[in-house]
C-alpha cells in the first residue's frame, strides 16, 4: 500500500505542474496577442479635475485606445500619473498628458504650478479690487495702478500688465466653486521684469484687477510715435511797388531785384 499511495500522490504532483504550465502558457499567449491587437492602454479622467489637484488614485481610469490615435505624451497606468499636479481643470474622460501636469518635487503645491521662467507673487485685495469676489484660480486677469499725479488731486490710471494667470485666492491654489469668495490676497504668475514692475506700482498708488475672458489672449499693441507734420512752405514774397515823384518813374521790388520803370504822367 505504501508504494501504491507514493505513485498515486507523485503522479497527481505531475499531473498538477503540466495543467499549471498549460495554463500560464494559455493566459501568456491571450496577453501576447492582446498586446500585438493594435491597441494600447492610456489613462483618462474618471472624474472631473479642477486647477491645482493633486492626482490620486480615485481620479482616473483606464481604456484601451488604437495605437497612434492618443498623444504622445499621454501616460499608460495610473502610478505614472499618481501624485502629479493638475496645470489646468481637466474634465471627465479627458486623456491626462505630462503637458497638462506638473511633477510634484516638494513644497507647496503652488511651487509646482509656477512655470520655469516664471515667478509667483501675492497681491493683498479687497472685495472691489478683487472683482467682487469672482476671482478663482485659473482665471487671466490685467493690472491696472492709478496714481496721483504732482501735486494736485487729480489722478490717471494706466494697464501696467496684461494677461496674467491666477495661481491661488488667498491660500486656495484649488478650487471647485464657482460662486464669488471674497478674498484678501490673490497670488498671479508673471515673469521677473513683471514682478518688478507690479511690486513698483503697489508703492506709488493703488493696483486694480481686471478679469478677462479666457479665449481671449490678445495684448494691446505699444502706442506708435506720431510722425512729425512737414512744416508749410514760406509764402513767397509779394512785389512791393513804390511810387516816386511825378514824373519820376515807379520802382518796384521782387526779393532782392530792384527795377526802376518810367512812367508817362
Amino acid at each position: 500500500m505504501g508504494g501504491r499511495t507514493f505513485t498515486l500522490i507523485a503522479l497527481s504532483l505531475i499531473l498538477g505542474l503540466g495543467a499549471a504550465w498549460m495554463a500560464n502558457s494559455w493566459l501568456s499567449g491571450r496577453l501576447n496577442a492582446q498586446s500585438d491587437d493594435g491597441m494600447q492602454s492610456v489613462m483618462v479622467a474618471a472624474v472631473e479635475i479642477p486647477f491645482g489637484t493633486m492626482i490620486e488614485p480615485q481620479h482616473v481610469t483606464m481604456v484601451r485606445m488604437t495605437k497612434g490615435s492618443a498623444p504622445d505624451d499621454a501616460f499608460d497606468s495610473a502610478e505614472k500619473v499618481q501624485g502629479r499636479i493638475a496645470t489646468f481643470p481637466i474634465l471627465r474622460g479627458d486623456i491626462l498628458r505630462a503637458a497638462r501636469l506638473a511633477e510634484h518635487l516638494g513644497g507647496s503645491t503652488l511651487a509646482s504650478l509656477i512655470e520655469t521662467d516664471k515667478r509667483a507673487v501675492s497681491v493683498r485685495v479687497d472685495d472691489v479690487v478683487g472683482v467682487a469676489g469672482f476671482l478663482l484660480p485659473g482665471n487671466r486677469v490685467d493690472v491696472l495702478a492709478t496714481k496721483k499725479v504732482g501735486n494736485s488731486n487729480n489722478a490717471e490710471s494706466k494697464t501696467i500688465i496684461e494677461d496674467l494667470r491666477v495661481l491661488a485666492v488667498d491660500q486656495t491654489a484649488s478650487t471647485d466653486k464657482t460662486q464669488p469668495v471674497v478674498v484678501r490676497a490673490v497670488t498671479l504668475e508673471m515673469t521677473p521684469k513683471e514682478a518688478e514692475t507690479l511690486v513698483k506700482a503697489m508703492t506709488e498708488g493703488r493696483l486694480q484687477l481686471a478679469l478677462r475672458n479666457p479665449l481671449d489672449n490678445q495684448k494691446k499693441p505699444e502706442l506708435q510715435p506720431v510722425a512729425a507734420q512737414p512744416a508749410a512752405p514760406a509764402p513767397a514774397p509779394k512785389p512791393v511797388v513804390r511810387q516816386g515823384s511825378a514824373g519820376a518813374g515807379v520802382t518796384i521790388i521782387r526779393g532782392t531785384q530792384v527795377n526802376v520803370a518810367k512812367v508817362q504822367l
